[in-house]
């Protein structure tokens, strides 16, 4: 066992001090009047849990890794409670409970239910066919994909290009820098023009701005970005298949059948798409109030799509090709 791990499970009361301290820290820390709560008025001090979950994602998995694949879940829920439970006991449990249902059902649920369906719908698409990755094909693999993440989300495009991505690369001598970049200019800034692209984008969406805010507002950002990136890669990328090359055997045998499998699922991307777009058009003035949160009838029809479009890509892609089953080698 890592020593680590022996040494965290051995101490569990020095962990349950240090979250009782924390616990009177955040109650000292509430404004005077918690009557009228404005978020405006709390301490920074009420950051810290978010700060810890953070942390604890970044720093577990290489200090403790085997603890942490084994207990993130009570790890993220100990950081949840910091929070929620301090919280309750100096504004009340009606205003933690509202704000709780707030969180669940305008935030969470919708953004975990697109996700679901991003994740779910892009990996049933299997790209057919071994790629040879050269500098040129790596840079418009890169290019393509950022163009992408804006259309199908960061998640969707990941999904969809990082398997041809490593298979085109699975005989060079280095490829670690290849992924790197993937994740900066696909998994991150390629989708910042629509909120199908970023988390935050989407959750801004859901508070009411408009789809095509941040395209028309951040665009030549994002194109000096995108811009700047796939040069330092070419050239990288460039310099080490000069100096490296590659190694005499493909792990990935060539195949002249160059298409796409499972590819119903552009479809249902549509449709993903469709739904978003409709949740911020449509305006029928039916809204249900649960527990003091407004949730409109369009995001209501919005993410009960996701969850059809998602049990319909289960239901219709090959099993190879979904997710759970395929990897990122060849099939």
């Amino acid at each position: 066992m890592n020593p680590a791990t022996t040494t965290i499970t051995r101490r569990p009361s020095l962990w349950f001090s240090r979250l009782g301290a924390l616990l009177m820290l955040l109650a000292q820390a509430a404004p005077a009047q918690a009557a009228s709560l404005d978020g405006s008025q709390l301490s920074v001090l009420w950051a810290v849990p978010f700060v810890g979950i953070l942390l604890s994602i970044a720093i577990w998995p290489l200090v403790a890794p085997q603890f942490w694949h084994h207990h993130f879940g009570k790890i993220a829920a100990a950081w949840a409670l910091a929070f929620l439970v301090p919280f309750a006991l100096t504004f009340g449990p009606a205003v933690a409970a509202e704000g709780f249902v707030h969180a669940l059902l305008a935030e969470y649920i919708p953004f975990i239910l697109l996700l679901t369906a991003l994740f779910t719908v892009s990996g049933g698409i299997y790209i057919r066919g071994n790629l040879h990755g050269t500098p040129v094909l790596n840079t418009g693999i890169l290019l393509v994909g950022g163009i992408l993440a804006s259309i199908m989300g960061t998640t969707g495009a990941s999904m969809l290009l990082i398997r041809p991505l490593i298979r085109a690369n699975d005989n060079r001598k280095s490829s670690a820098h290849v992924v790197i970049f993937f994740i900066f200019i696909v998994s991150n800034i390629g989708g910042s023009l629509t909120p199908l692209g970023d988390p935050p984008l989407f959750l801004g969406f859901l508070k009411g701005i408009t789809f095509f805010w941040t395209a028309a507002h951040i665009w030549p950002d994002t194109l000096f970005l995108m811009v700047v990136l796939l040069i330092m890669f070419f050239l990288l990328d460039s310099w080490m298949y000069k100096n490296e090359g590659v190694r005499r055997e493909d792990p990935t045998p060539d195949d002249a059948r160059f298409g796409f499998d499972g590819a119903i699922n552009f479809v249902l991307l549509g449709c993903v798409v469709a739904l978003v777009l409709m949740s911020g058009v449509w305006k029928p003035g039916v809204v249900f109030n649960i527990y003091g949160t407004d949730v409109a009838l369009p995001g209501v029809v919005r993410d009960i799509g996701m969850v059809v479009v998602t049990f319909i890509s289960l239901a219709i892609t090959p099993r190879g090709y979904t997710p759970a089953t395929s990897s990122t080698g060849s099939r």
